[in-house]
């Protein structure tokens, strides 16, 4: 297995994360070889410039975090944040119309953002919010997913009920196969818990415990 280093994001979206703390994780992430840095569409630009010349990506989130823009709205963001500087872009999917049944709707909404990311030769991941769905949903929504041309299904925003679980991750990973990756975020504080998820068939995980995850807390 590579690095647990090598599979995370290293997150702060906390709404009242000042620029020494986003100064903070650009530093870690750079000296712990991170796989990014995953902040708020605000800070993407400083990020980006902080990370200049190392490997560390610059990430953000999209209709952050309820998923209810206007798919207008998301396109609009993502397009500002890839010009800013965002390699990757993480969009919430719109969990309203999704449990309404309204799936060419919610596909066609990702489709929108998927169409500006790789237009601009930038990934994108889609979070489900798996804590609001059941075990079917998660499937279906995985589906979606991959139907509409995204990188990444993602498990959650770590701002529901819960985050992310290994179960979860094998349903997820079953549904999409090899085309596209699954991501695990939410409530990974462990070597064990971010193994766990890796095992059930993650390719990347989010984590604001990123330190104590590699044993350097």
């Amino acid at each position: 297995m590579k690095q647990l280093n090598s599979y995370i994001d290293h997150t702060l979206l906390k709404p009242e994360s000042t620029q020494t703390d986003v100064d903070h994780v650009v530093q870690e992430a750079i000296d712990n070889h991170f796989y990014s840095v995953m902040i708020n569409p605000y800070w993407v630009a400083y990020v980006h410039d902080k990370l200049a010349n190392t490997p560390v990506k610059t990430a953000t989130v999209i209709g952050f975090p309820l998923g209810a823009n206007t798919t207008s709205i998301k396109v609009a963001e993502a397009r500002e944040a890839i010009d800013n500087g965002a390699d990757e872009v993480d969009m919430v999917m719109n969990i309203g119309e999704f449990k309404s049944g309204h799936y060419q709707t919610v596909q066609n909404d990702i489709q929108a953002v998927v169409t500006v990311a790789h237009d601009k030769d930038a990934l994108i991941k889609v979070i489900i919010e798996n804590a609001l769905l059941s075990e079917t949903e998660i499937a279906k929504a995985s589906e979606l997913v991959a139907n509409a041309g995204a990188d990444f299904v993602k498990t959650s925003t770590g701002f529901s009920k819960s985050g992310a679980k290994a179960t979860d991750v094998a349903i997820m990973k079953k549904v999409v196969g090899d085309r596209i990756k699954v991501k695990a975020a939410g409530g990974i504080h462990s070597a064990q818990e971010a193994e766990e998820m890796i095992q059930a068939g993650a390719s990347r995980l989010g984590t604001s415990a990123s330190l104590k995850i590699i044993g350097k807390e």
